[in-house]
């Protein structure tokens, strides 16, 4: 079965985010991710980290003014300034914290931009973010996300992350794969995960439609950690759900699945 770790921006949340190490490490998680961990002084982290016997396996780069909308700004010809200090920042606790990796979203593409403009600027902060991740030995991620829950988001697909991949030309640069985004614009999980395993750097699920916990929606999870392991995939896998029932509960699956 794959090696899990648990994001404590979806779950746990029924305790402020210095409390959730300890509440997985209760259920028996010893990875953790954290979308955006800026909340918090990188030293209380290593400190609950440390406490817990947890690594910190992912950490987001910061995503613009997330109180007004953005989910991500790498794509934003008018923002390239304070996106790479954003990096900066990401480079910094994922430095302090021993986190292997950071993931980077596009975000919404911007109105009144052209559509090249928008792509050439994505491309290059992430010549800029493989470098600079590179230098720090640092896993530079990104992730698709879908389009229904997030109309506008500008990368929507794998392929089209593979596209941008080959524009960027640089080693330090992985797909972050999530079943759930990817169930809704792609489909055909299994096949997907196999053609694209060798570009694929972490792994994330939830159930389709809801974004619940495994059980309790369209995809067969059994089958799909099987195909992991059949894979030799030696990746995170990470629970990114919003539990339908408290976080405890919905943790029902692992006993039954795994």
């Amino acid at each position: 079965m794959p090696d899990f770790a648990v994001n404590l921006s979806m779950l746990f949340t029924e305790v402020p985010l210095i409390d959730r190490f300890a509440a997985a490490a209760n259920a028996g998680f010893s990875r953790v991710e954290i979308q955006f961990p800026y909340v918090l002084p990188a030293a209380d982290i290593a400190q609950q980290l440390q406490q817990h016997k947890q690594q910190l396996v992912l950490l987001n780069a910061p995503a613009g003014d997330t109180q007004k909308g953005d989910i991500g700004i790498a794509c934003h010809p008018h923002r390239i300034t304070e996106f790479r200090q954003g990096v900066a920042q990401a480079i910094d606790y994922a430095k302090e914290l021993n986190c292997p990796n950071i993931n980077v979203l596009s975000g919404i593409a911007p109105v009144d931009y052209d559509t090249n403009l928008i792509e050439k600027t994505f491309i290059d902060n992430l010549k800029f973010c493989a470098e600079q991740m590179a230098e720090a030995d640092i896993q530079l991620l990104v992730e698709a996300i879908n389009t229904q829950d997030v109309p506008g988001f500008f990368l929507h697909t794998s392929q089209q992350a593979l596209h941008l991949f080959d524009a960027v030309e640089h080693a330090n640069i992985k797909l972050q794969y999530d079943i759930y985004h990817m169930q809704i614009m792609e489909g055909n999980v299994i096949h997907t995960l196999k053609k694209h395993l060798n570009n694929i750097g972490h792994i994330q699920f939830a159930d389709v439609p809801g974004r619940h916990e495994p059980q309790t929606g369209e995809l067969n999870f059994r089958n799909i950690f099987q195909a992991l392991d059949d894979m030799g995939y030696s990746g995170v896998t990470s629970l990114e759900y919003k539990p339908s029932v408290s976080t405890t509960e919905s943790l029902h699956w692992l006993k039954q699945i795994v």
